[in-house]
C-alpha cells in the first residue's frame, strides 16, 4: 500500500540527520508520495506533511511532490474533497519547504506546462510562488524577475481575446490570469516603494528594474493586441483593469513620466548579439507605443500627467510611437496607431504646426505610412480613417509646412489616387492664397511655379499609362483650368502664364498624343473583340486574370468589352477637360493679344 511505503521511508529518514539524507532517500520519497496522490490518498499524505516530526524531511524533500501534485489537482473535479486536500498540501509545501528548492520546482512546473493548461497552471502556482519569493533573502530581485519573465513567456503564445464575446468567455483564462499576475507582483512593488520612501538615495535598483521589465512586457503582450475600448455589457473590462494596474506600478515606481519623455535619451544596454539587441529595441518600441496609446487615447492616469506640454511637443514625442504602430498590419495594433495620431492632432489648432517639424524623420515617414494604409490595407474603414487623418495632418501645418509636405508626398506616394488628392489640396491652398486676407507666399509666384513643375507633367510623357494615372491627370487638368480662369495673364499672380510654354510642352501636348494613341488602341481592341465574339461564345472562350498572384474569376468576352468601354469613357472624360483647358488658354491669350494690338 502506498501509504505504508511512505510511512516506512519517513520512519527511516526521521532517525537521520539532515546532512545524512542521500539521493536514494529523495527518490524513494518522491515515488511513494506520487503513488499516494495517484491512488487517492491525498488526505493521508497531508497528515504526514503536517506532522511536526516530519518537518525536516518535508523541508528537504517536499518540493519533489510539486509535479505529481499539480497533475492530481487538475485531474480531480472542483468540488472533490481530494482536490481540496491537494491544494492544502501545496499550501503546506510553500510554508515548509526549502525556499530555493521549491522556487526551482515551481518554475520548472510553469515552464513545462503548455496549451490549454498554461493559465490554469500559472494561477494555481502564483500564490505558493509568491510565498516562496517573499522568504528568499539572497538574489530576490533575480528570482522575482526570473519568475515574471517565465510566466510572461508562457502566456505570450496564447491568443488574446479581442471581441466582446471572446473576452466574456475567456476560454483559456488569459484575462483572469493577467490580473492574477499583477496581484502576484504587488508585494514586491510595495517593497520597492517602501524602500524608496525611506531613503531618497535608494540604491537597490535590481528589483525595481525587474518590475519595470515586467511592465514593459505586459504593455507589448497582451495590451498592445488587446481591445481596450469600453464595451457595453462588461462592467469590469479585464484588460482595462490590467492596463490600469500596470500604469499604476510604473507611476508608483516613479518611472511613468521618464518612460514617456526621456526614453530616447537613455542608453540602451550593450548586447554582443546584434540580432538580440535589435529584438530588444523593437520590443521596447512596441511597449512604449502601447503606453502612449493608453495615456493619450484611453486616458489612463491622465490626472497624474503634467499639463505644461504644448500640443506640438506632445505630437513630436508621440510620432516615433505612431510610426511603430502604423508599420504593423494587425487591425488591433494598426487602429491604435491611427487613434493615437488622431488624438494628438485634434489637440492642435489648424495652421499651428511649424514647418520646422518636417526636419524630423518621423514627420516624413508617418504620412508615407498613412499613404500605404490608404492604398494597400484590405480593411475599408482603415483606409478611410487614414485618409481623414492625412487631411487632418495637412491642416495642422503652416503654409510652408503644407508646401513642403505636398512636394514630399508627390515624389514618394507612387499612387495616382493619392497624387490626385494632394493636387486637389494644392488647388485649395492656391485659392486661399488668392484671397487678400491671407498672406501666403508659398502658393503664389516662384514657389508655386516650382510646385506646378511637379504637378503639370506626365511621368513618362506620351507613353504614360493614362488609365492608371487618370486620377492624377484629372486633378492636374482641373487645377490648370482653375488657374487659367482665376488668374488673368495681366496679373499672373500664380505665375502660370509665365510657364505656359513649358506646361504645353511637358503636359498638354504629350497628353493629347497619349490620348489619341490610347483611344486608338482600345477602339481597335473593342472592334477585335466584337468581331470574334460569336466564335468566343460558341467555344465558351474565357479570359483568366491574375491579381497579386491570386487567380480571379474568369472574364467572358462580354465582361472584357465592358472593361474596354469603361476605359474609353475615362479617356473621353480626360479629353473633354483637356479640350476645355486648351479653349480657355486660347481665348485668354487671344484677348490679351487683341488688347495689345
Amino acid at each position: 500500500m502506498a501509504v505504508d511505503e511512505l510511512q516506512a521511508i519517513i520512519q527511516r529518514c526521521q532517525i537521520l540527520e539532515e546532512a545524512d539524507f542521500k539521493g536514494e532517500d529523495f527518490n524513494l520519497f518522491q515515488v511513494a508520495g506520487q503513488k499516494c496522490l495517484e491512488d487517492g490518498y491525498a488526505a493521508q499524505l497531508l497528515e504526514v506533511i503536517q506532522n511536526e516530526k516530519n518537518k525536516v524531511i518535508i523541508k528537504n524533500m517536499g518540493w519533489n511532490l510539486i509535479s505529481p501534485l499539480v497533475r492530481c489537482i487538475f485531474m480531480y473535479k472542483q468540488e472533490d474533497d481530494k482536490r481540496e486536500h491537494c491544494l492544502r498540501i501545496l499550501d503546506q509545501l510553500a510554508q515548509l519547504c526549502n525556499p530555493k528548492e521549491l522556487f526551482l520546482g515551481l518554475l520548472e512546473q510553469i515552464e513545462q506546462t503548455s496549451g490549454d493548461q498554461v493559465c490554469q497552471t500559472v494561477m494555481l502556482l502564483l500564490q505558493p510562488l509568491q510565498t516562496v519569493l517573499l522568504k528568499l533573502q539572497n538574489k530576490k530581485a533575480y528570482s522575482v524577475g526570473l519568475s515574471l519573465a517565465m510566466i510572461m513567456n508562457q502566456l505570450t503564445p496564447l491568443p488574446v481575446p479581442y471581441t466582446k464575446q471572446q473576452i466574456q468567455e475567456d476560454k483559456l483564462g488569459l484575462c483572469q490570469c493577467c490580473n492574477a499576475v499583477v496581484d502576484f507582483a504587488k508585494p514586491f512593488v510595495n517593497e520597492v516603494v517602501k524602500n524608496m520612501e525611506k531613503s531618497s538615495e535608494y540604491n537597490d535598483m535590481e528589483l525595481k528594474e525587474e518590475l519595470i521589465k515586467f511592465c514593459m512586457k505586459s504593455l507589448k503582450y497582451p495590451l498592445l493586441t488587446a481591445q481596450l475600448e469600453q464595451l457595453e455589457g462588461i462592467e469590469e473590462h479585464p484588460f482595462r483593469n490590467f492596463a490600469t494596474e500596470i500604469i499604476d506600478i510604473l507611476w508608483n515606481l516613479g518611472e511613468l513620466i521618464p518612460l514617456m519623455f526621456v526614453h530616447h535619451k537613455s542608453k540602451s544596454p550593450h548586447w554582443e548579439d546584434q540580432e538580440f539587441a535589435d529584438m530588444e529595441r523593437k520590443n521596447s518600441a512596441d511597449s512604449l507605443a502601447c503606453l502612449s496609446y493608453l495615456i493619450f487615447v484611453q486616458h489612463f492616469s491622465v490626472e497624474c500627467f503634467p499639463v505644461v506640454f504644448s500640443p506640438s511637443y506632445l505630437l513630436l514625442c508621440n510620432m516615433t510611437h505612431i510610426e511603430v504602430l502604423l508599420k504593423r498590419t494587425e487591425e488591433s495594433i494598426l487602429s491604435k496607431g491611427l487613434d493615437l495620431f488622431e488624438s494628438c492632432l485634434l489637440r492642435m489648432e489648424d495652421n499651428s504646426l511649424l514647418h520646422h517639424y518636417l526636419e524630423f524623420r518621423d514627420f516624413i515617414n508617418v504620412p508615407q505610412d498613412l499613404v500605404k494604409i490608404m492604398t494597400l490595407c484590405p480593411m475599408e474603414h482603415m483606409r478611410k480613417k487614414s485618409l481623414n487623418i492625412l487631411q487632418l495632418f495637412i491642416d495642422k501645418f503652416d503654409t510652408e509646412g503644407k508646401y513642403t509636405l505636398f512636394r514630399c508626398l508627390l515624389k514618394t506616394s507612387n499612387h495616382a489616387g493619392v497624387e490626385g488628392y494632394i493636387i486637389k489640396n494644392i488647388k485649395d491652398q492656391i485659392h486661399l492664397a488668392s484671397m487678400k486676407e491671407y498672406d501666403n507666399i508659398w502658393f503664389t509666384g516662384h514657389h508655386l511655379i516650382s510646385l506646378l513643375d511637379l504637378v503639370l507633367s506626365l511621368p513618362e510623357g506620351a507613353e504614360t499609362d493614362l488609365l492608371q494615372n487618370s486620377d492624377r491627370i484629372m486633378a492636374s487638368l482641373n487645377l490648370l483650368r482653375y488657374l487659367v480662369i482665376k488668374d488673368c495673364e495681366s496679373d499672373n499672380q500664380t505665375g502660370v502664364w509665365t510657364m505656359l510654354g513649358k506646361i504645353e510642352q511637358n503636359f498638354l501636348k504629350p497628353l493629347r498624343v497619349g490620348l489619341n494613341m490610347s483611344k486608338a488602341h482600345y477602339e481597335a481592341e473593342i472592334k477585335n473583340k466584337k468581331e470574334n465574339r460569336k466564335e468566343a461564345q460558341s467555344s465558351n472562350t474565357v479570359c483568366s486574370l491574375t491579381v497579386s498572384g491570386e487567380k480571379m474569376q474568369p472574364m467572358t468576352t462580354g465582361m472584357q468589352l465592358q472593361v474596354l468601354h469603361s476605359a474609353l469613357f475615362t479617356f473621353d472624360l480626360i479629353e473633354s477637360v483637356l479640350a476645355r483647358v486648351e479653349e480657355l488658354i486660347e481665348v485668354k491669350t487671344k484677348a490679351v493679344m487683341d488688347e495689345n494690338s
